[in-house]
């Protein structure tokens, strides 16, 4: 059995408005910086797409951090802030923050 370490997951999910120009290429940098910054372990995300008439476009992104301290310092960071003010201003209609301690994981694989 592999040693288990507990760690954090900032879950984010939102809808969109209908105007996401940009939003893909700021999603594809901010993944990119976030995987330079002390204290990331990784990235999940799935979007719904709206034109399936699936949940209105719902996205659920989970990014993982080794501590609070390195998600403190990832929601300070400057270009963070910014795509953070953008999403308000022009791509989000809605979305929610939570923040996780990961106690246990596992999983399955079919071979």
């Amino acid at each position: 059995m592999k040693s288990f370490k507990p760690y954090f997951a900032v879950i984010f999910t939102s809808t969109h408005t209908e105007d996401t120009k940009g939003y893909a290429e700021m999603a594809n940098k901010m993944e990119t910086l976030a995987k330079q910054q002390k204290g990331y372990i990784g990235i999940d995300s799935a979007r719904n797409d709206s034109s399936t008439g699936l949940s209105a476009g719902v996205g659920i992104t989970v990014s993982y951090w080794e501590s609070m301290e390195a998600i403190k310092n990832w929601k300070a960071n400057t270009e963070h802030l910014f795509a953070q003010q953008k999403g308000r201003e022009q791509w989000y209609n809605w979305y929610n923050v939570k923040i996780c301690q990961v106690e246990r994981e596992y999983e399955f694989e079919k071979l």
